[in-house]
């Protein structure tokens, strides 16, 4: 009963921890589904193809060669890892010892011991670098108002968390490896630890039953960060790592700068100039345009939790380089926020919302914000997961027009010069010549 009493408190916390995991998970699907319906299920092969093309391939990451680069280490070295990861869950559940090695031919099996090494050496250091960016070189687009606070310590935090899981691992390794070689009971030669083995000296005066302490200690503290991590994602930046194949896959197909039509605006028209053409639909609407998170669509919700906050939007925006307020980044950052916000009202009131004096416009984004973008869709191409904040603003814009009469006074103006001149400037039908002279 003693021998596998780990192998129980191993698998209840792994049950455990996986169970919180798929709660948080299913959780997160509710918010979601809070947004309103829209239809991102057709052409599914471009939509496959932009998912492994963007998602899987990374494509749009190595735009900047430096953190791409990195960020590329960091992604397969997560990946490929995870397989060493497998070998460890069926070890604490079986109590086996490296599992795989009895199965693999020995060649291949020290090849991916000597891999994982090799990548979590490489993980190690770019994530390093990753810090050293934001802390010591201070990257501009790090420094903005919205990264202070919560921000900033999340995006360091999951830095810290990763440096101490690529050690505990390798330190696990290189106490597995001295017990090897002192032929310790259970523990048979299996696998290469090229980097590892750097660590053996570290280890090597303890005695044998010391050394197993150690062991046990890495690989238990090591197991545990990972579950910790794994349930860390659903309130991170970082949740990215899941949402980033949906969020690909659903993202819009239609030619950038193409806005939709509202179907009840587009009847309004047929019906004074063809009312034959008017669809079956009605369109009516409770309102135009979006002015609180609950008036967006599924797909905006899942854009916002998709957000990891890189802000290479904010570093394309040319409002945002000409000084403007405008930060695609908070755009996506307040929306999130706010609908966390407006998901605890419902789940505190039985699924259903309560007014709490709050919305998204104005006390999350103000309308200098929304009216600095020029909709020129430089955040949109710039998102290496194809997030789009522009959606967003441009349907707050609507709110603000069709709902509040508030426009812009710029537009305000060429809307009034196009009704009483048929054109944006201030100068009437007989004067056309004024058009085009130079100012």
């Amino acid at each position: 009963m003693i021998n596998i009493l780990p192998n129980i408190i191993f698998s209840i916390l792994l049950i455990t921890s996986v169970g919180f995991f798929i709660y948080n998970i299913k959780k997160l699907i509710t918010v979601i589904k809070l947004g309103k319906p829209v239809d991102r299920f057709d052409n599914p092969r471009k939509r496959l193809y932009n998912m492994i093309r963007i998602a899987l391939g990374q494509s749009k990451m190595v735009t900047k060669p430096i953190s791409g680069f990195l960020h590329v280490i960091v992604y397969i070295g997560f990946i490929i890892i995870n397989i060493e990861l497998l070998e460890i869950l069926i070890d604490g559940i079986t109590g086996s010892h490296r599992f795989f090695s009895k199965y693999f031919n020995t060649t291949f099996y020290n090849f991916l011991i000597a891999s994982f090494e090799i990548l979590a050496l490489l993980v190690l250091i770019s994530v390093i670098l990753f810090w050293t960016r934001r802390n010591i070189m201070k990257i501009k687009r790090f420094l903005s108002n919205e990264m202070r606070g919560w921000p900033k310590f999340d995006a360091d935090n999951i830095l810290y968390f990763e440096v101490v899981l690529m050690l505990l691992f390798l330190s696990m390794n290189a106490t597995d490896l001295i017990l090897q070689e002192r032929n310790f009971e259970g523990y048979y030669k299996a696998g290469s630890f090229p980097v590892s083995s750097i660590l053996v000296p570290l280890f090597d005066s303890f005695e044998t039953s010391t050394v197993y302490l150690f062991e046990r200690l890495f690989w238990w503290l090591h197991i545990i960060g990972i579950l910790l991590f794994l349930n860390y994602l659903y309130y991170s930046k970082h949740l990215h790592i899941l949402l980033a194949f949906p969020n690909t896959y659903f993202a819009n197909l239609e030619n950038k700068g193409k806005f939709g039509i509202l179907e009840s605006v587009r009847n309004e028209v047929l019906l004074m100039f063809y009312p034959e053409k008017v669809s079956e639909s009605n369109g009516n609407v409770d309102k135009f345009g979006a002015s609180d998170v609950l008036d967006l669509n599924w797909v905006q919700l899942m854009n916002a939790y998709s957000c990891t906050e890189c802000g290479r939007c904010t570093s394309e925006c040319p409002a945002n380089l000409t000084g403007k307020k405008l930060s695609p980044r908070k755009i996506m950052m307040d929306t999130r926020d706010r609908l966390e916000k407006v998901s605890k009202n419902i789940s505190i009131n039985k699924g259903k919302f309560v007014d709490d004096g709050d919305r998204l416009l104005d006390n999350y984004i103000t309308k200098e914000e929304l009216w600095a973008c020029t909709s020129c869709n430089a955040c949109v191409e710039a998102c290496p997961i194809n997030i789009d904040p522009l959606s967003i603003i441009m349907d707050m814009r609507q709110y603000l027009i069709m709902e509040e009469s508030s426009a812009h006074p710029d537009l305000n103006n060429m809307m009034n010069n196009i009704e009483n001149n048929g054109a944006p400037w201030p100068y009437n039908q007989q004067d056309r010549e004024l058009w085009i002279q130079e100012s």
